[in-house]
């Protein structure tokens, strides 16, 4: 794969420029703070930090409509600011919300800045494509814009993430919160990829979640570990709702997500002067949906219109197995605007055509109540087979209840018994329930 970077320069070494090579923490899962007793801390980071840029470059959007800037001069170093400075432009931010600044938001900043820069300078182009979409989805529900900053931290604005607990999407909804805010997920179809459904979801969810705490803060930590978490985090803070103070007594994951919300919302906002040049978006072409009343495969559309199946897949992400399942209700299918006429001139040999991998199942099945024939030998030896198993299992059983047992020789000592059948003494006594140690020639002893 041909790599996608920014212009590379010399990189320069200069103690007295203030511009430096960015400094950042190896590991992609984590970071180290230091905290307000002076102890070192681990804390998780959100998973879209650790998204690698290749795997977010071949997301459709991405590697149809976005190319690098060549004209982009910066050079791809990072300048490190003095704290006022990042304190001052987190203030500037215009936000009804708090964007207060600490040891633990400069990190994920200086994670932005530094070893993500290459997947901001994507997101940056990628967002032409979703922002539109959130924006009018927070509106509707009178929420603060900013928060249309919260996929970038959740899943790296890729429609298609699936995190390790299997949280899908954009917003990245679990299963049970998309069923419970209208999102359709069965076998065939997941709306928590779909692009708009789950942005009004994800509205509509931040709203309540508003209603409940009346604090930003506090309803996107609970977007990431869920209402009661902050409840039980309040509860062992005794009672107090400030989100900084509650902060020790949250998930490890928790305590970054607040941080790397002000984070995210500080490079889409400064990420000049960082030296990040956002890649080239060209909007693509106009879409537009068409309803359809039965199960067609993407493979049938993509044959009779003549389109490559990736556009048809990655225009339709919500449907997992590639069908449109328009049997069970009316559903949307979204294609290039030039091919929407093409299909409703085509459709009767779009669902007529035929593909190896979908078949229509059937909706009836006769039984064959006939009585089946067996032959009279096979039958005489499958029942004799049968008895002689059954009689050969029953011996078996029988000696398995039984044991082994010896017949005592005359002069026989129960040491000699037992060397003699790979037991000890002890076992012998304790298997036959023998007190002392005199035994008598001609009787049976169990061994096993």
């Amino acid at each position: 794969m041909k790599k996608f970077g920014l212009l590379i320069v010399t990189m320069l070494f200069a103690f007295n420029s203030g511009i430096q090579a960015q400094n950042v923490d190896d590991d992609d899962t984590e970071i180290t703070v230091t905290n307000k007793k002076g102890e070192k801390e681990v804390i998780d980071l959100p998973e879209a930090l650790s998204f690698e840029y290749d795997s977010l470059l071949s997301v459709y959007n991405a590697k149809t409509y976005l190319k690098r800037d060549v004209n982009c001069d910066k050079p791809d170093i990072n300048p490190v600011y003095e704290k006022e400075v990042y304190k001052e432009r987190l203030s500037r931010i215009p936000s009804v919300m708090e964007m207060p600044y600490n040891d633990v938001v400069q990190k994920l900043i200086d994670r932005y800045s530094g070893h993500l820069r290459r997947s901001v300078s994507l997101m940056l182009g990628t967002q032409n494509f979703y922002m539109p979409i959130f924006e009018e989805a927070l509106e509707s529900y009178g929420l603060p814009l900013e928060l249309k900053y919260l996929p970038v931290i959740e899943s790296a604005l890729n429609p298609n993430a699936v995190s390790r607990v299997g949280a899908t999407g954009l917003w990245q909804f679990m299963l049970h919160t998309g069923k419970q805010y209208g999102l359709e997920i069965n076998s065939f179809v997941d709306e928590r990829r779909d692009p708009i459904k789950a942005s009004y979801a994800a509205a509509h969810y931040l709203s309540d979640l508003y209603k409940i705490f009346g604090d930003w803060n506090l309803v996107i930590a609970a977007y990431n570990c869920g209402p009661q978490g902050i409840n039980k985090a309040i509860h062992r803070a005794k009672g107090l709702t400030d989100y900084w103070d509650i902060y020790p007594y949250l998930p490890k994951e928790t305590r970054g997500y607040v941080p790397a919300f002000i984070a995210a919302n500080y490079i889409m906002n400064y990420y000049c002067d960082h030296n990040i040049c956002p890649m080239i978006a060209e909007l693509p072409a106009k879409t537009d949906t068409v309803m359809i009343d039965r199960d067609v495969h993407f493979e049938q559309i993509a044959k009779v219109l003549n389109i490559d199946i990736s556009i048809v897949k990655d225009l339709n992400p919500q449907y997992r197995r590639n069908i449109v399942n328009g049997s069970s209700k009316l559903s949307a299918l979204r294609l290039p605007t030039q091919k929407i006429a093409q299909f409703i001139d085509l459709q009767d040999s779009i669902y007529a055509c035929t593909v190896d991998n979908f078949q229509n199942k059937r909706t009836e099945v006769e039984i064959d109540n006939s009585t089946p024939q067996y032959s009279q030998s096979t039958s005489r030896n499958s029942s004799r087979s049968s008895s002689k198993a059954s009689s050969r299992s029953r011996k078996k059983s029988k000696k398995s209840r039984r044991g082994k047992q010896v017949t005592i020789r005359q002069g026989d000592t129960l040491s000699e018994i037992a060397a003699r059948n790979g037991t000890t003494v002890a076992k012998l006594k304790k298997l036959n329930r023998i007190s002392g140690s005199s035994i008598r020639a001609g009787k049976k002893i169990k061994v096993k």
